[in-house]
């Protein structure tokens, strides 16, 4: 047993072991020398030594050569070399006598190695890169764990071949180490040498010496890996110091310094395996299965309990032989059934790790001290529990002796250090002023918890950890607040005047506080160490005088000014419970199981069997089976036959029960799943490109599950029902659930292939997008690297194998996905999912409003807490306090069996009793307790009230596998021998198989849900719904199994008190339900009497009402029910007094279980029932109840009032078992039958399950904190992380989950063994998994849906995201136009014939449907009429209704910023020759004399697109912009420069040309504000941008369009003259541009199929083309040069032969124009204009007599785009910051008015004027098309309802005919000098029509008046003169308007 090595004496050199001795002992500065012999003995603590502390970092190095602890505190001593001799070689790398060892010069040599010897390689620290070769004897050096190493030394020199040296420094001198310090082989032997394959010697594995595989971990598996403890992997098993500190002083552990071999991983296995594994030779697999045959093994003592010293004794102890097990197994761990010695690893539930962050000085007390203490033998047997010993402050001592019946724990100790280490919020404060809380208070406080539990409570680290910052917060306030108010001081302030607590007063004061708790915390001092209080204490044990004692609390205060101490617990309620909470959940399967194998329950049934005084139950059994065969198959065959018959006929009449209910999508599941999109969508438009969405064209995904038989079915159902599979067009019609099942993968060993198979599909189709959905994602959060079960288990770690591998990270179309209900353990410091990527389940209600109106409530956790707050109802959680007190009465009886065997043999105990008591053994009801009667009773008589025979499902949770066998096969007897087989169903829940249920309970289940196929079988537990059944559900975890709505118990009195937040949590949320909405909820739970029928009188005597109401919450209990409740439940609480009376070993009924003491009034363990019970029994007292009311607050005999408070509490159908048996039958029976009852299904949808918890369990849920928040909160939140530090807030109860995310994100760190740990970046973005979101939600509340709805909406997304609006209007004033003579141009003409396009006349009419509200342009050639142009719209619905159509993106698109491809990475500036962002800013100066000064214009041009410029040589100034030749006809280059003028739109804007140009080289330049360059730069960085001066910042576009002309103008210049001087006639140089709009998207052509030359009919088709395409076909025209303005149609879907017969127009063109500047020279666009500047500047070029052509084959799609262009237009008043919209009337006021003015350009206010309110200055023209206004050389829109009629003032140019005209109005705007008095002469007006005079200020207003003789024609008035409402610096625009005389 334990350390086979103990005792056993070295076989050589004992003169060199005595050497070291007395060397180590002259050099060590301990005044207690270390015993010689002691060292003759292989010890134990010698392999952990790295492991005593974290503070030993600086000497550890020194102190590894089995110095033990003693020399903790010696410091290292400089080491003196002896004189070398004469003429010896002292070069480092050679030997003294010359030859060279360095493993580079003779690797490849042959070196000749003595038998038993091992070549080595040694470091010197003058030569760092050199290994030097040594021969050693294998004896001194370790095996693979780190073990077995002989002390000393023997080694060859193999240069000069020198042999024998014995010693390690007469060896290290000879090879020249030249070492300062003491020689240690340990140090200097770092690797072992091998031969590779050509045979040279390199280096190989590092030498495993003790304590070195700690210090050369993997960073990544931190300096301790977990793998030290096979067996607590999955738990989280490492305690927290043996990861944390020594990663805090280590940090610069080199990767990849993995030891050699597989063992090494196991440095402290051998001390831990049984007798079978003497010399470590196994490997770590055999020895798991050791551990696993051995019940008496201890799998691995982590280095928490192996602290101690754990060497032998000074004398031999008597107890002391190789055999026995050595303290190395933990100072004292028993090594028997319990398998104590791993609970050090795990972390008891109870009492979490705590990690050790902050300071890193952490030592273990490991130096023992005295003599041994012997545990005495039988000490188990005798005290009844194990006690718990936790090592407190200093030296603890050595344990020897009955070792299997204590249990050591350092959790204490750590809780100490890591309250005494001050957290970094503090440092500021300074160490000087700012001390951790002493030893002595510690240890007071401690004293103090304890005292102050109840006799039935279990102490908690938290609670201690929580204790200890008050006390430190509050001693120190008064110095934190010094330091937060005032600047630090250079001295420290005076310390409190609180005196501290000497180690003196420590006992004097702790025996005080213990004084008051009537014993039950016990002090004893001690006076020279801890072995005489832990001797004083078993002594007392045996003795039985601590019977009353729960804690023992020992202080030695003797040692200097520091104190020792523990603390054992001894109470058998509180051992039994810390020690099994310190199993792994294996080790609590291998326990169980072991106890179940060997037959050591065989003794809890014996005495079961004595309880029943006829005799054992079995026999009464057959007694009962015997008797009644006959009679009961009769009789229940007759019932079910007479239950079947109206199945048929008026089962559905009534039972209103539907079946399963039908697929849809509830509010919640809907707004998660746009939460889902959204912020994918927002990991999309981050900058980081880690997703581009643009990219995916369709959706699929996989969902993990954990590997349960059942939760596979059930995904499968939801996948096949949601649809999502067509919806994603994966599948075709008529998916089947086979085809499902490639949607779906559980986590088992067949895994990996469908998982590589998915991994292959996600690389061969990299434009879908996968979705990875990890579903339960809080299951096997095992680390691949630190999984030791890869060979035996491949299922554990299979989550970080698989979903964390390297493909999956860095694919860039895969997202994953993780759901779960407890997200705790991946919220961790190190966790991979950033906190923007968590999606939480929104609540129901935000500030009283109900966000997402359901007929369904969510009924959870909290609202079950809610249920017990509640005295209106019977709470919805409960305890069974009968049942509790029988598990601790016998759990003193059977020490030796662990508590889960004990409760699950209780358990079904109870309801072997119950069923036999409602099968008519009425005496049996005595022999269970009340809440299992009730639960059997509803269970058996509910099917009954149905005529379909509906029942109800019971859900017993047995979380052990082998204690659910045998509970299901025990009921099962039961069950047959009662003959019950067809009333319920008894099912074994197992996660690894399928659902068996009888054939009779599957043709019901069919029958009731119209299943024709003969197959059938349920597979989920669904499917179950409505079937009478007790499902026993086993498996360790849930694995999101859902359960039916029939489900009406959940009992889960056998889970384990697993005091962890996930863990609680999970099984809780089993019973999380939906009820229905209508239904009213007092807090939770329904109130009184709701279940009743509505009609039905409130009969008092109708007993068989609760039978309806399967016993859990109507309250109408009549006096002869309550009566019969109270001598009922007296009568059954002869089990109390059985369980607590003699039988059980003549214990008293205060066993912790039960009540204690003070019971007589209303016990502690009762108070969280007993008012709302009293409550309800008043409530439903009647007048006549009075007298038989039993009232809890009576006080009767001890042992009836633990049950009296239980009356309320029972089934209210107690009696509805008389109903199956002979007796008492009487009224309720023929009741029964009268009653016209609800079936229990249709009562299912109204209230949630009852639930029934543990004692502990139901204290912890139940009990809050200070703020509310339940206390189960508050605990570690799962097994795999760890506290980060003892110095964190309390997680508060008005914490959101975003912030309790953000709470455990700072607070947690995972355990080595976690996935996560090797994320090592702490909260650095960088350390986040880009495509990585968490979903979290309550459990049961529909996450599937919702993130299948999810894939849906992201599905559609995509698609939506190939398409995109484009508008869709019919051209405008079609009809107004007249038919042109078509036939002078051929339909089929590619390009125009210039002869005949001369002679085509102009098209005044703007046809373009976004100007459908501008003014109507005249022309002579249309016939004057006057009719109305239609209703005009309200110019705010404009824009919102104008039509638009959806199309798909087609591969020559236009694309915005959020189109990323592989094709165009190149083009958007991905390039590898050019850095991102590499562009120069170029200025560029022209002179234009309209603006009065030279232009001053910056280009910015990337490097890659420096080629298309012309730069001066040397100066490298910006010169021109190339322009290619006329006669240029390459077919991979487009001739013409686009620009693109944009303002608003850097995301949206369509500037991306790469598929549209087809690939095809263009010169495209975005001309952008000064203000938005830098914006648009970043987004486009590989764009050219003209940049426009800053005054015209607040410019329309005219600006633009302008600049870019005259630019371009100046431009063609510039480079005719550059290529003259080449030869090139400045004619040839290309003279056009392309002036496209931001939103123009893709580009269509007509093909037209013509019946003949001229004929009229045509056929027509519209198809996508490349803007190369088009501009190709343009620049290719003949005669091309001749045209001014060439441009295209808009496309429509109403697009009609009228539009398309004709090839080309002679008409207006918009969006997208081809212009010729040099033709243009002398036309302007007008670069005040914002609106309408197209139209305007289309009529001064056609007036001017040049050419317009429309290509009307050619049509250009236009996006629509929210935001940007002319939208960005906002007018806002100057004065107050309000953002009332301000209304058009108020665009214009009267001069020196105080109207408030505006904050827009005054030529904006003119035109948005204008367009909204001519009318006022044009009152004659309103809707008088016959007479339009005249406006002259320039065209404005004067609103839809005024025509007007446009003429040139210009010399030579083309006006209409104007004689036939008669003008109601004339406009002037800034008339230059062509506008003269004659020329107004030529036209005329109607008697009072308008005049308005447009000037810049009021000055040129009156010489215009003057100049132009208006006065002779036109009356003025002072008052009719206006000006725009801006202020004088806004140089505002004034206008004058006159009557015509």
């Amino acid at each position: 047993m334990g350390n086979s090595y103990t005792g056993q004496l070295k076989t050589t050199r004992f003169e060199e072991v005595l050497h070291n001795s007395i060397e180590a002992s002259l050099r060590s500065s301990s005044p207690v020398p270390r015993p010689v012999f002691s060292q003759l003995y292989l010890e134990a603590e010698q392999q952990l030594s790295s492991l005593e502390g974290g503070s030993r970092a600086d000497n550890e190095e020194e102190e590894e050569e089995g110095d033990g602890g003693l020399e903790l505190s010696s410091p290292p001593n400089p080491y003196q070399t002896h004189p070398l001799p004469e003429g010896c070689c002292t070069i480092d790398g050679f030997c003294q006598a010359g030859k060279d060892l360095r493993l580079v010069s003779i690797s490849n040599q042959p070196i000749d190695v003595p038998a038993g010897f091992l070549l080595v390689g040694a470091k010197s620290p003058s030569l760092p890169d050199h290994l030097l070769v040594c021969a050693v004897d294998k004896r001194f050096l370790p095996d693979d764990n780190g073990h077995n190493a002989l002390l000393g030394f023997s080694g060859n020199c193999i240069g000069c071949g020198k042999k024998g040296f014995c010693y390690f420094t007469e060896f290290s001198n000879h090879i020249n180490l030249k070492l300062t310090t003491q020689p240690k082989k340990q140090k200097h032997l770092k690797y072992y040498l091998v031969r590779n394959a050509q045979g040279a010697l390199t280096k190989g594995p590092l030498i495993c010496w003790k304590g070195s595989e700690f210090r050369g971990r993997q960073t990544t598996a931190g300096p301790c890996s977990s793998s030290l403890f096979p067996l607590l992997d999955s738990s989280g098993p490492l305690a927290a110091f043996s990861s944390e500190p020594t990663s805090a002083v280590n940090p610069s552990v080199p990767v990849g310094a993995q030891p050699a071999g597989p063992a090494s991983d196991h440095p402290v296995l051998t001390t831990a395996t049984g007798p079978g594994l003497f010399n470590g030779k196994e490997s770590p697999k055999q020895q798991q299965l050791v551990k696993n045959r051995l019940s008496s093994a201890v799998p691995c003592p982590s280095a928490l309990g192996i602290l101690s010293n754990s060497g032998p004794p000074k004398k031999r102890h008597k107890r002391w032989s190789p055999e026995s097990p050595s303290v190395a197994d933990g100072g004292g761990y028993p090594q028997g059934g319990g398998n104590r010695a791993k609970y050090e690893s795990v972390g008891m539930s109870c009492m979490p790790h705590v990690g050790l962050v902050g300071q890193a000085s952490v030592t273990f007390p490991v130096v023992a001290s005295g003599e041994p203490v012997s545990v005495p033998d039988n000490l188990l047997k005798i005290c009844k529990a194990k006690p718990v010993i936790f090592k407190g402050h200093g030296n603890f001592p050595y344990l020897c002796g009955n070792l299997n019946d204590v249990v050591v724990s350092p959790l204490l100790y750590m809780c100490y250090q890591n309250s005494q280490s001050i957290s970094r919020a503090y440092e500021q404060f300074g160490a000087s002023t700012i001390q951790p809380i002493s030893e002595e208070m510690q240890l007071l406080l401690t004293v103090y918890y304890l005292v102050q539990l109840a006799a039935d409570q279990v102490p908690l680290m938290e609670d201690l950890e929580q204790i200890f910052l008050r006390s430190w917060r509050e001693s120190h306030l008064t110095e934190i607040r010094q330091y937060q108010q005032a600047p630090p001081q250079p001295y420290a302030p005076a310390p409190s005047a609180a005196a501290p607590v000497t180690s003196a007063q420590l006992p004097w004061l702790a025996g005080l506080a213990a004084s008051s708790c009537n014993d039950s915390v016990h002090i004893i001092e001690c006076t020279y160490s801890l072995a005489e209080g832990l001797s004083e204490m078993f002594r007392l044990l045996i003795e039985g005088k601590l019977a009353k004692t729960n804690y023992v609390v020992i202080i030695c205060a003797c040692r200097n000014a520091a104190i020792d101490s523990c603390i054992a617990v001894t109470g058998k309620y509180q051992a039994r419970i810390l020690s099994e909470s310190l199993l792994t959940p294996a080790e609590y399967q291998k326990e169980v199981s072991y106890e179940l194998v060997t037959g050591k329950v065989d003794s809890l049934g014996a005495f079961f069997s004595t309880l029943c005084p006829e005799g054992d139950i079995d026999i009464l059994l057959d007694k009962f089976h015997q008797e009644n065969q006959g009679h009961i198959s009769s009789s229940l065959s007759a019932s079910s036959v007479t239950k079947a018959a109206p199945l048929d006929i008026s089962g559905a009449l009534v039972c209103t029960r539907s079946s399963l209910e039908p697929h849809h999508i509830r509010p919640f599941q809907l707004a998660v799943a746009q939460k889902l999109l959204s912020h994918v969508c927002s990991i999309a438009d981050s900058s980081t490109q880690n997703l581009d969405l643009g990219s995916f064209e369709k959706v699929d995904f996989l969902i993990c599950i954990p590997p349960s038989e059942v939760t596979y079915q059930q995904t499968l159902f939801h996948i096949w029902h949601s649809g999502v599979l067509l919806e994603l067009g994966l599948e075709k019609e008529h998916v089947t659930k086979q085809r499902a099942e490639q949607y779906v993968l559980k986590l088992d060993a067949e895994a990996q292939t469908k998982f590589k198979s998915f991994l292959q599909n996600s690389f061969q189709n990299p434009h879908t997008l996968f979705v990875l959905i990890h579903d339960h994602a809080h299951w096997d959060l095992v680390s691949a690297v630190h999984n030791l079960y890869s060979q035996s288990d491949p299922s554990v770690g299979l989550v970080d194998r698989l979903l964390n591998c390297r493909e999956v990270k860095e694919a860039p179309n895969i997202v994953t996905l993780h759901v779960t209900s407890f997200p705790y353990a991946l919220q961790t410091q190190h966790t991979l999912i950033s906190p923007y990527n968590e999606i939480h389940w929104p609540a129901a209600y935000s500030n009283g409003v109900d966000l997402y109106p359901e007929n369904k409530k969510y009924f959870g956790l909290s609202e079950f807490i809610e249920s017990t707050l509640s005295g209106h109802s019977l709470p919805l959680l409960r305890y069974d306090s009968s049942f509790e007190a029988m598990v601790t009465a016998l759990g003193k009886r059977f020490p030796r069996l662990h508590s889960a065997v004990i409760r699950t043999f209780v358990l079904v105990q109870h309801y072997a009793a119950a069923m036999m008591a409602v099968s008519g053994l009425s005496r049996m009801k005595n022999y269970t307790s009340v809440e299992t009667l009730e639960i059997t009773q509803n269970l058996i008589n509910a099917p009954k009230q149905c005529p379909c025979g509906h029942g109800l499902m019971v859900l017993l949770r047995v979380p052990c596998s082998p204690l659910a066998a045998v509970a299901y096969e025990r009921l099962a007897h039961v069950r047959a021998r009662l003959a019950l087989e067809q009333h319920f169903e008894i099912i074994l829940g197992n996660p690894s198989s399928g659902i068996t249920i009888g054939k009779h309970f599957v043709k019901q289940l069919k029958m009731w849900q119209k299943i024709e196929d003969a197959e059938w079988r349920p597979q989920t537990y669904l499917e179950l719904e409505g079937l009478p059944c007790i499902l026993i559900f086993s498996g360790m975890d849930p694995h999101g199994e859902s359960l039916p709505r029939s489900l009406r118990y959940c009992d889960l009195r056998l889970i384990n008190s697993c005091l962890v937040r996930t863990a609680l949590e999970q099984e809780l949320g089993l019973a999380a339900y939906f009820v229905s909405g209508d239904v009213p909820l007092e807090k939770g739970p329904r109130n009184e009497g709701l279940e009743s029928d509505p009609e039905k009188p409130s009969s008092t005597d109708n007993e068989e009402e609760e039978l309806v109401t399967e016993g859990s919450t109507s309250e109408k209990r009549s006096p002869a029910r309550r009566e019969r409740s109270r001598s009922h439940d007296s009568g059954s609480s002869c089990l109390s007094s059985k369980a607590s009376g003699s039988a059980l070993c003549g214990e008293t009924s205060a066993q912790p279980g039960g009540p204690s003491p003070g019971q007589q009034t209303c016990g502690p363990s009762e108070e969280g029932r007993a008012p709302g019970d009293r409550q309800r029994l008043r409530a439903s007292q009647g007048p006549a109840s009075g007298s038989s009311r039993h009232s809890p607050g009576l006080a009767p005999q001890p042992d009836t009032s633990q049950r009296s408070v239980q009356v309320p509490v029972t089934s209210l159908s107690q009696l509805s078992c008389s109903s199956l048996s002979s007796s008492s039958t009487g009224p309720a029976a023929s009741a029964l039958t009268l009653q016209a009852t609800q079936c229990s299904l249709a009562k299912a949808g109204q209230q949630p399950p009852a639930v029934f918890l543990p004692k502990l369990v139901y204290d912890m849920v139940t009990s809050t904190d200070g703020s509310g928040l339940p206390k189960a909160a508050s605990l570690l939140p799962s097994h795999a992380v760890m506290w980060a530090s003892s110095f964190r807030p309390l997680l508060s109860k008005t914490m959101t989950s975003t912030e309790q995310s953000l709470y455990y994100r700072q607070w947690t760190v995972p355990r080595p063994s976690h996935m996560d740990y090797g994320n090592r970046a702490e909260g650095r973005l960088d350390s986040f998994h880009p495509r990585r979101l968490l979903l979290s939600g309550p459990p049961q509340i529909g996450k599937t849906g919702a993130y299948l709805q999810f894939l849906s909406i992201l599905s559609r997304m995509l698609i939506r995201l190939t398409e995109v609006d484009v508008y869709d209007e019919e051209e405008i004033n079609i009809n107004l136009s007249e038919d042109s003579d078509w036939h002078c141009l051929q339909l089929g003409d590619p390009w125009p014939d210039l002869e005949l396009f001369e002679k085509l006349p102009f098209d005044y009419l703007v046809h373009d449907p976004k100007y459908e509200d501008a003014s109507l342009i005249c022309s002579h050639r249309q016939s004057v009429k006057s009719e109305d142009r239609g209703t005009p719209r309200k110019p705010e619905d404009l824009y919102l209704r104008r039509q638009t159509a959806r199309m798909r993106l087609s591969k020559y698109a236009a694309y915005n910023t959020y189109h990323h491809c592989e094709q165009c990475h190149q083009y958007l500036g991905f390039h590898p020759r050019y850095q991102l962002y590499e562009s120069a800013l170029h200025a560029f100066a022209f002179s234009y004399s309209m603006l009065g000064e030279a232009v001053q214009l910056h280009f910015v041009i990337p490097k890659s697109k420096e080629h298309h410029f012309v730069f001066s040589q040397p100066g490298g100034q910006l010169e021109s912009m190339r322009l290619p030749l006329v006669t240029d006809k390459s077919h991979e280059h487009i001739k013409s420069p686009t620009f693109t003028p944009t303002t608003g739109r850097h995301e949206h804007g369509l500037f991306n040309l790469y598929h549209a140009m087809d690939g095809a080289s263009h010169l495209h330049v975005l001309v952008v504000k000064e203000y938005e360059m830098p914006i648009y730069k970043k987004y486009w960085p590989n764009h050219i941008m003209l940049v426009l001066p800053s005054i015209f910042n607040s410019a329309g576009v005219g600006a633009a369009h302008f600049l870019i002309k005259e630019l371009s103008y100046h431009n063609l210049e510039l480079e005719r003259s550059r290529q003259e001087e080449l030869g090139i006639k400045p004619q040839d140089i290309w003279p056009f541009i392309v002036i496209s709009d931001d939103s123009c998207v893709m580009w269509n052509v007509v093909d037209i199929d013509g019946g003949g030359e001229r004929s009229r009919e045509f056929s027509w088709s519209e198809r996508n083309v490349s803007l190369k395409y088009i501009m190709q076909h343009i620049e290719a025209a003949p005669n091309i040069t001749r045209y001014a303005l060439i441009g295209m149609r808009k496309w429509s879907s109403k697009t009609g032969r009228r539009e398309v017969r004709e090839p080309f127009s002679r008409c207006h063109v918009h969006d997208f124009i081809v212009l010729n500047v040099d033709l243009t020279q002398n036309v302007q666009y007008n670069q005040n204009r914002f609106l309408c500047d197209d139209v305007d500047f289309n009529l001064r070029v056609h007036s001017a007599g040049l050419l317009l052509c429309r290509f009307n084959r050619f049509s250009v799609m236009k996006k629509q785009i929210v935001v940007g262009g002319h939208r960005s237009l906002h007018i806002t008043s100057k004065v107050s910051d309000s953002p009332v919209a301000v209304l058009p009337a108020q665009y214009v006021c009267a001069p020196d008015s105080k109207h408030p003015f505006l904050a827009a350009p005054a030529q904006l206010l003119l035109e948005r004027f204008l367009q909204h309110h001519s009318h006022r200055f044009f009152p004659l023209s309103l809707k008088n098309r016959g007479h339009p206004v005249l406006l002259v050389d320039c065209y404005l829109n004067l609103g839809s309802q005024i025509s007007v009629c446009y003429v040139s003032s210009r010399p030579h140019s083309l006006n209409i005919s104007c004689s036939d005209f008669m003008f109601s109005g004339l406009l002037l705007y800034l008339c230059d000098s062509f506008v003269g008095a004659s020329f107004l002469k030529k036209f005329h007006f109607l008697k009072g029509a308008t005049l308005c005079v447009i000037c810049q200020d009021r000055n040129s207003l009156r010489q215009t008046v003057v100049r132009l003789e208006l006065e002779e024609e036109w009356q003025f008035r002072l008052r009719d003169e206006f000006q725009t409402a801006n202020a004088k610096e806004d140089r505002p625009l004034f206008f004058l308007t006159g009557r015509h005389i």
